[in-house]
């Protein structure tokens, strides 16, 4: 969304790069440098002449400029340096608005990036080239992106992060050139001087190739010029960081660094960086700092459990007097609650005594009056009616009482005797259906070669038979109606037997075609490995059977997904039921064998 206001400097700008070609976009770019530079520094005006130039994507096309060929650029590494100048320049004090994930996340991570290949390029052209004018100029312009770098490092130090892990920075701190070398290690001293905690949040095997690049240009390099960033920039590092000083003083990559320190000259410039640092590397003062760093951790262990002591008291002190209410308020509510019960089991028991009274009283006057309506001569066997009725009650009562404890004691043995009475049944019906299996399938053995006794047995019981049943003479009539009727037989034997023999062709074809699919779908490939029309191979031509098929197979799937106490009283063939709308399904896409669908 364009801005409201734009600057006209801006939008005519804006318009010029967009209808220009290619090769004449660096130069318009450089415009932006006097708009930059005539607009007040840290005014709002500044800041929304920034805003304009992000919002019409001028600092996307400075970004894709640095990432182009140098030689197609027209003023060369003149005009790149300047372009890194602007880039940086707009890129700190800007605030994106909507699209700050990509202007933190993508445009400036690229933008670093740009800078350390534009570095490196530098780099290469200054050491390949021969000339002094050359040389000069070629360094000028390396410092000028140098110096953008740091510019937007110190506008934006999560980025920091991202240039020390690089392996084009750790390239440019790798040169053997003076120049170069003195101003990328003064480019990183400056970084860690902004923020020296990144140092620590990269790779190990990064930080090591840094300090072993930093020490060997120490140790190694005649040039004092590096000699004193290196031992700076080694110092800067130390006092920084406890881990980095103990690893210079403990790592056995670094375990000659002391002695080699002392034997460097002592009347160079920075010879009191130089004892500095080897004062830190001595053991005394290692031991010193050890301490230090232990006083330190245990005063801030300390500070926090204090601190966080005196939180929880003064938490808790707010609510102490809730709590105590509530505490006393609740016990004084649980003494009148235990007190009305307690008045209310007394209510009910005197009038569980009155009732009793009264009932008694009510007995005694009803006993005296039936005595007073009652013969006197019956008398006596009222008193044993009464006393009958009331041992009967009592019985009654007992053997209820009685009858009930043996009904729960017994109450177990009984859900056992019924679980029992269910798995019995469960079996017997399971064995039934196995031996009716083993009937079905079990093969026919054919007929036992009879012998000759048992021929003479048949051939004596065919006599008898025939001696207590003697067939009827046949007239002639008879005899030529049942050969007439044989003749018929026959020929209507030989008629059908063509049709069974079709038939039986029939159904040996269906057999061939059962025992093709079946050797198709065997060597089919599963469905993750199926390719192209390979599954249109198995589909059914006959919707009847895919039908078929389907609802066998849904049965199948409810009977194995039945828990196992319903399955219990079911025969193994029994079908289930299954709704029609589960076979909506596409029934061209059931696997029942053919070749396509009809």
């Amino acid at each position: 969304m364009k801005p409201m206001g734009t600057d006209p400097r801006i939008l005519s700008l804006a318009a010029e790069v967009a209808i220009s070609p290619e090769q004449n976009v660096p130069v318009i770019l450089l415009k932006l440098k006097e708009i930059i530079n005539n607009t007040p520094f840290g005014s709002s005006e500044l800041k929304k002449v920034k805003q304009d130039i992000y919002c019409y994507d001028l600092i996307q096309y400075c970004l894709l400029v640095l990432s182009q060929d140098c030689s197609r650029i027209q003023g060369g590494w003149t005009t790149i340096s300047q372009l890194t100048q602007i880039l940086s320049h707009c890129c700190v004090g800007l605030e994106p608005g909507e699209d700050a994930e990509e202007f933190y996340n993508e445009l400036l991570p690229s933008a670093v990036e740009n800078f350390l290949v534009l570095g490196r390029q530098l780099q290469t052209c200054f050491i390949n080239t021969a000339k002094g004018e050359e040389k000069d100029a070629l360094l000028h312009f390396f410092e000028i992106v140098t110096d953008s770098l740091f510019w937007l490092l110190g506008g934006h130090v999560q980025l920091i992060q991202n240039v020390l892990r690089s392996d084009h920075f750790l390239h440019l701190l790798q040169t053997d050139n003076v120049q170069v070398g003195s101003t990328v290690m003064t480019m990183l001293q400056n970084i860690l001087q902004i923020n020296s905690g990144d140092l620590l949040r990269i790779e190990g095997k990064t930080l090591h190739s840094i300090l072993d690049e930093v020490v060997f240009k120490l140790l190694s390099t005649p040039s004092p010029v590096i000699r004193s960033t290196a031992t700076r920039l080694l110092l800067l590092m130390a006092e920084s960081h406890q881990e980095i000083l103990i690893l210079l003083r403990l790592s056995a990559c670094y375990k000659g660094l002391r002695s080699l320190l002392n034997k460097q000259e002592p009347g160079t410039e920075f010879s009191q960086e130089l004892r500095q640092l080897i004062g830190l590397l001595s053991p005394k003062v290692y031991q010193e700092v050890e301490e230090q760093k232990l006083h330190q951790a245990a005063c801030l262990i300390q500070a926090y459990w204090k601190g966080f002591q005196t939180r929880k008291r003064l938490k808790k002190l707010p609510s102490a007097v809730t709590t105590l209410q509530r505490s006393f308020r609740s016990k004084q509510t649980k003494m009148l609650l235990k007190l009305s019960r307690w008045k209310e089991e007394e209510d009910r028991i005197l009038q569980l005594q009155l009732q009793r009274q009264r009932a008694m009283r009510l007995s005694r006057e009803l006993r005296l009056s039936m005595l007073e309506i009652v013969h006197p001569g019956q008398v006596e066997k009222h008193n044993r009616e009464i006393e009958e009725k009331s041992a009967l009650i009592i019985q009654k009562h007992w053997r209820g009482y009685r009858e009930r404890k043996n009904f729960r004691q017994q109450r177990p043995s009984l859900v056992e005797y019924k679980a029992a009475v269910t798995l019995q049944r469960a079996t017997l019906k399971f064995l039934a259906k196995c031996r009716k299996k083993k009937k079905l399938f079990a093969p026919w053995q054919g007929l036992r070669e009879p012998t000759d006794a048992h021929r003479v047995e048949l051939k004596q019981q065919v006599d008898d038979y025939i001696r207590r049943h003697p067939g009827s003479e046949v007239s002639d009539v008879i005899s030529r109606e049942l050969h007439s009727q044989a003749q018929e037989r026959l020929q209507h034997y030989f008629m059908g037997r063509a049709l069974e023999e079709r038939a039986q062709q029939h159904r040996e074809a269906l057999m061939a075609q059962i025992s093709t699919n079946i050797e198709q779908l065997m060597k089919a490939p599963s469905l993750k490995e199926a390719e192209g029309k390979e599954p249109e191979l198995f589909l059914s031509r006959s919707r009847p059977v895919a039908a078929k098929a389907k609802q066998a197979h849904l049965t199948t799937l409810k009977h194995i997904q039945a828990p196992w106490w319903k399955k219990l009283g079911e025969e193994a063939r029994d079908e289930i039921d299954v709704p029609k709308d589960e076979l909506s399904i596409e029934l061209g896409t059931l696997f029942i064998g053919g070749t396509k669908p009809p």
